[in-house]
């Protein structure tokens, strides 16, 4: 079956409670027959994170199929993970270290460029030093990043593009439950008789979970969809056409209909008063919060349906099953973590949390990005451990045998929106970008482009391509991609894959991991009694240098080894000696981790996102309750104007994967997706003067891009332009970020993309 035209596959329909069917995946360039052997791994375009198997011939990737027996995709594969998988491995690689001269990028030998770059590292102070990373490494990697910036450099300045969209998921959960990792397991699509999708357009963004979910309708007992998009998605049309519902909010009002929608559950009695009082704080508060967002106010502000609004609440408050997700709709727009939290409060006023078919997954953007916030490679902690605690800076200076006032946790920790603002600033000068390419991702590019091509800024970039950041780099490290190396990465359900090397990497290319410890030994990081300070020299030594730092702590990896993970099925953790299979759902005790010695974060104000100390919050006793907290809407930063009457959103395709260096390389995808486009309502178009194919420009006072227009499946008032497409293969100015703004919100940094103000003309 062509997978670009049938991009879910064939349906293999059952019945609530039952387990999802096998359906094998399978896309191979020679005949079956002629693989010579078939090397375990876990496909990275999308955070689903589904178990595959390489086919390798020759020493080379030729093929990939699905897993029968895991839990994740059951042997399904999407369109991205068939068809560019594996498509790009000798495609434009990057096969030495290149070094920068009067005359551009020069090839180099592997220690000329280390040499640069430690002799560089060695001239600055630690508080110089920024490492922007990914949601594209393995674990392994990540712990040694985290590891050699928080105990070798000591620096603060570490974050990644997971920043951009995964933080409010983090932040959501941290919040409510007093720790990240997701409450709910996919699982819970099998069995749920209500499915809700808070700014979630998994149809493209999660191509294999939305065949779980169409299987599901397909059975007997169809599950009722409610979709919140601006946009008529597929998911959108599905809940209309069984019955569900489609609620299309203005981007940048979430918050404001997540306090209707709670305001009317509990003006119709359908909260659990017994459930919240033993097991929540803050019920009082949130009542008074949402008490002025009745129907007919939430209507004026989101422009939906009061009748809407009561009918989505009814559907949540009477069905005895919902699962909720969360994404990129909410988590990339106004007051993202105040509305990401509210979903998990319509769950905990109802009690569904912790039981097969109640859950809520705050979802995430990218395959590693769950491993980014676990190993501290980003603004976090290893371990879940939390910045404000001086007990477990103790124990991860223990861990690392290093000086507790080397760990920087002195302040909070710079997320990326402020890393960058200080390359801006000049006070960090030694910028190290491991597999991203934020001169496409981040927003306001004309400003990012300005920061890269400072004359001040010594850049060292790692990757597989020469990307559009990578050109503007002083030392380009060539680097091992998925394939090509080993490691484990966990997805958004919290299950870990074991992804064993398969083929040689090109040229001289190394993988991340081998490059950290070659940086490291270099440096010569020490621990307090002289020894090196990073002590593995392999993925899996690595691994169990990560289990003793998870040990005893919300994502406990104690009980796994790369041999449980080898032949079977992924495990979601924790996984101790204690449940060696992996837990399902967490929570199904009610007991939550926000006691003062055990928790993550000590929380926020929703709406400034100024900090809880620790003694306000040991005196809220929490005992192992979860938070109800509560947040007023507030208009978002940017709004239509007369000189920019529309609000610009960007989003996914699900023919690619964040700026295309993969995709972009795959025929089968580039032919389905070749180009940007900008989505405009039928009413819209109309006014313009636009038809469809029309090449349109859309402006901000950031910038503009151009590309052809699409017309009919975005709300009127709404411009929808896709963010994957950069300039590697165009000279045109095709990138959405051209008119993104660089804004945040205050507790989880992410930038806003969902929300813009913009003008389109036809040209």
């Amino acid at each position: 079956m062509d997978r670009v035209q049938n991009v879910w596959g064939e349906r293999t329909p059952h019945e609530r409670g039952t387990a999802w069917p096998v359906r094998v995946d399978q896309e191979l360039s020679i005949a079956e027959h002629e693989v010579d052997r078939w090397v375990q791994s876990a496909c990275v375009l999308c955070s689903n994170g589904c178990a595959c198997d390489i086919a390798v011939k020759d020493g080379k990737m030729v093929g990939v199929r699905g897993r029968a027996v895991d839990r994740i995709n059951h042997g399904r594969l999407g369109p991205k993970g068939l068809y560019a998988s594996w498509q790009w491995s000798d495609q434009d690689r990057l096969t030495q270290p290149l070094v920068r001269t009067p005359d551009g990028l020069r090839p180099a030998s592997w220690d000329e460029a280390m040499n640069r770059i430690v002799e560089e590292s060695k001239k600055r102070h630690p508080l110089q030093h920024g490492f922007y990373t990914s949601g594209q490494l393995f674990l392994e990697e990540y712990y040694t990043l985290a590891v050699i910036g928080k105990a070798g450099l000591g620096t603060p300045h570490m974050d990644g593009n997971t920043r951009l969209c995964t933080a409010t998921a983090g932040a959501s959960l941290k919040e409510t439950f007093g720790s990240d990792g997701q409450p709910g397991s996919y699982e819970d699509i099998d069995s749920c008789d209500a499915l809700f999708l808070f700014g979630h357009n998994m149809a493209a963004t999660q191509t294999v979970l939305w065949s779980r979910v169409l299987d599901r309708v397909e059975g007997p007992d169809t599950p009722a969809i409610v979709a919140i998009d601006p946009r008529d998605t597929p998911v959108a049309q599905l809940a209309a056409r069984t019955g569900g519902l489609h609620l299309a909010p203005l981007p940048g009002t979430n918050l404001a209909l997540m306090n209707g929608l709670i305001h009317e559950l509990i003006e119709h009695g359908y909260v659990d008063q017994e459930y919240v009082a033993r097991h929540t704080l803050g019920y009082d508060e949130l009542v008074a919060t949402v008490a002025p967002y009745e129907p007919k106010q939430v209507a004026e502000i989101c422009g939906v349906s009061a009748v809407d609004v009561q009918r989505a609440t009814e559907l949540f408050g009477t069905s005895e099953r919902v699962l909720s997700t969360v994404l990129q709709g909410f988590y990339q727009s106004h007051q993202a973590t105040a509305s990401a939290c509210q979903v998990n409060n319509l769950h905990l006023l109802r009690g569904l949390i912790g039981k097969p078919g109640c859950g809520v997954l705050q979802m995430n953007g990218q395959p590693t990005a769950e491993n980014t916030r676990e190993c501290g490679a980003d603004g976090d902690l290893p371990g879940f451990r939390n910045w404000a605690n001086p007990q477990h800076i103790d124990e991860l200076a223990r861990l690392w045998n290093v000086d507790p006032l080397k760990i920087p946790h002195w302040a909070p920790p710079t997320h990326a929106m402020q890393l960058w603002r200080y390359v801006e600033q000049g006070s960090i000068d030694f910028l190290w970008i491991s597999a991203t390419n934020p001169a496409v991702s981040l927003p306001e590019l004309p400003r990012i482009r300005e920061i890269l091509d400072r004359d001040e800024l010594f850049l060292v970039v790692q990757d597989g391509f020469l990307t559009e950041t990578a050109q503007y780099a002083d030392v380009v490290l060539p680097a091992a991609l998925w394939g090509e190396k080993q490691g484990t990465f966990t997805n958004a359900s919290r299950t870990v894959h074991l992804s064993d090397q398969a083929v040689d990497p090109p040229g001289e290319a190394r993988s991340d991991l081998e490059i950290f410890l070659d940086y490291a030994r270099r440096m010569d990081f020490r621990d307090r009694d002289g020894d090196p300070l990073i002590g593995w020299a392999t993925p899996e030594e690595a691994f169990e240098a990560w289990k003793e730092c998870s040990r005893g702590r919300p994502c406990d990896y104690s009980g796994l080894t790369y041999d449980a993970l080898r032949g079977g099925s992924g495990i979601p953790w924790p996984c101790t000696d204690e449940v060696p299979e992996g837990t399902d759902r967490l929570y199904a005790d009610s007991v939550f981790p926000t006691d003062p010695a055990v928790c993550e974060d000590f929380g926020h104000d929703l709406l400034t996102g100024g900090s809880t100390t620790p003694d306000q919050y040991k005196a809220k006793v929490p005992a192992g309750r979860a938070f109800l907290k509560a947040a007023a809407f507030q208009p978002p930063p940017e709004w239509i104007s007369a000189e920019y009457p529309l609000i610009a959103t960007t989003g996914r395709s699900p023919y690619h994967f964040h700026t295309r260096t993969k995709t972009g390389r795959s025929p089968k995808l580039r032919r389905a997706e070749p180009s940007v486009w900008v989505e405009l309502s039928a009413a819209d178009a109309a006014d313009l003067g636009v038809a469809e194919g029309n090449q349109v420009r859309v402006e901000s006072a950031r910038g503009w891009m151009e590309g052809p227009a699409r017309i009919g499946t975005v709300r009127p008032g709404v411009v929808f332009v896709p963010f994957h497409f950069g300039y590697w293969d165009d000279d045109r100015r095709t990138a959405a970020n051209e008119f993104t703004l660089t804004e945040w919100d205050p507790v989880s940094k992410q930038p806003l993309f969902k929300v813009a103000a913009v003008r389109v003309r036809k040209v």
